[in-house]
C-alpha cells in the first residue's frame, strides 16, 4: 500500500513536471512565433514605408527624358487641365465624350480609336503614348492617327534596342519612315536614361525590383507619370480602382479594351498578370496601388468608375 501511494506521488509528479514543460514549452513557441510575426510586421512595415517614399515626379521628370524622331522639335506641352483616357470598356454607354473633349489636353494610349466610339471616349488627342508592341498596330491606322490637320504629339516607349535612336531594327526604322513623312505629327522616343528611371521608380514606389519580379511596366504606368509631368490636374476616364478584381461576387465579364468586344476579360487579364510567375508579366494591380496613392499628392481623380 505504501510503495503504491509513493508510485502515486512520483507519477504525479512526473505529471506536474510534464504539465509544466509542456506550458513553458507552448508559451515559448508563443513567444517566439508572436516576437517572430511582429518583426515581421515591422519589416513589412519598414519596407513598406521606404518603397513609397514620395518621389516628387515633377521634378523626376528632367528635360532630357524625350528625343524627337526626325527634325530638332522640343516636347514643350504643358496643361493645366488634363483628361487621361484609357481602353477601358467601362467607358461604353457613358456619354463622356463631349466632357474629354472639353479638357485642355487629351492624352490617350497606345491604338485606342475614337472613330466610331466619340460619343463616349470624344475624338480630341493632344498626345498619345504608344508601347513599341503596339507601334504596328498604330501605323496599320493612317486614317485614324495621321491623316490630320492638327496632330498630336506620339511618344513611343521601349526597349532602347528596339526603338532608341541607336536601334537599327525595323521598329525604330518604321517610326523614323513615318515621322520624316508626316511632318505636322510630333513624334518622339522614351532615352534609354529615361527608362531606367522608370525602372528606378517602380522599385521605389512598390518596393519590387522590376526585372527580378519579372514585371513589364504598362503603357499606363508610363503614362501616367508622363500625365504628372505635363499636367496641373489630370482626370483619369475608365480605370478601375486596385480592389475591383477581388470583389465578391466577381463583377460581371468586361472586355479588356473598348474597341474588342471579343477580347479577353478584363479581371481576368488583370488577376492572371498580378499572379503570374513564369515569364514577364504587367502588374497592373500593384501599379493601381500607386496611382491612388499618388491621387492625393498630383491632384488626380477618377470617374467611370469613380473612386
Amino acid at each position: 500500500m505504501g510503495l503504491r501511494l509513493v508510485e502515486k506521488g512520483n507519477h504525479s509528479k512526473r505529471m506536474v513536471v510534464f504539465v509544466a514543460l509542456f506550458l513553458i514549452t507552448t508559451l515559448f513557441f508563443f513567444y517566439n512565433s508572436t516576437s517572430t510575426n511582429e518583426s515581421y510586421e515591422t519589416f513589412k512595415l519598414a519596407a513598406y514605408n521606404s518603397a513609397t517614399k514620395n518621389t516628387d515626379l515633377k521634378k523626376w521628370a528632367g528635360k532630357d527624358g524625350y528625343i524627337p524622331v526626325f527634325g530638332n522639335k522640343s516636347l514643350t506641352l504643358h496643361c493645366g487641365q488634363c483628361a487621361l483616357v484609357t481602353s477601358s470598356s467601362h467607358l461604353l454607354g457613358t456619354g463622356a465624350g463631349a466632357e474629354i473633349d472639353r479638357a485642355e489636353c487629351v492624352i490617350r494610349m497606345n491604338d485606342a480609336p475614337t472613330s466610331g466610339f466619340d460619343s463616349d471616349v470624344g475624338n480630341k488627342t493632344s498626345l498619345r503614348v504608344v508601347a513599341h508592341s503596339s507601334v504596328i498596330r498604330f501605323f496599320r491606322k493612317p486614317q485614324e492617327f495621321l491623316n490630320c490637320s492638327d496632330c498630336p504629339s506620339v511618344i513611343f516607349w521601349g526597349p532602347p534596342t528596339k526603338i532608341g535612336p541607336s536601334a537599327s531594327g525595323a521598329l525604330y526604322k518604321l517610326i523614323h519612315r513615318v515621322a520624316a513623312t508626316c511632318t505636322n505629327l510630333t513624334t518622339f522616343v522614351v532615352t534609354p536614361s529615361k527608362m531606367r528611371k522608370f525602372d528606378t521608380l517602380f522599385h521605389k514606389e512598390t518596393g519590387r525590383d522590376r526585372q527580378k519580379s519579372q514585371s513589364w511596366l504598362s503603357t499606363g504606368w508610363f503614362t501616367m507619370v508622363i500625365a504628372i509631368e505635363i499636367c496641373d490636374k489630370i482626370k483619369v476616364y475608365g480605370m478601375v480602382p486596385p480592389s475591383y478584381c477581388g470583389r465578391h461576387p466577381q463583377p460581371k465579364r468586361m472586355p479588356y479594351h473598348y474597341y474588342k468586344p471579343r477580347g479577353p476579360d478584363e479581371c481576368v487579364t488583370y488577376l492572371q498578370n498580378e499572379r503570374g510567375r513564369r515569364g514577364n508579366h504587367h502588374r497592373f494591380i500593384t501599379e493601381k496601388q500607386v496611382f491612388a496613392r499618388w491621387a492625393k499628392l498630383y491632384n488626380i481623380s477618377f470617374v467611370h468608375p469613380t473612386w
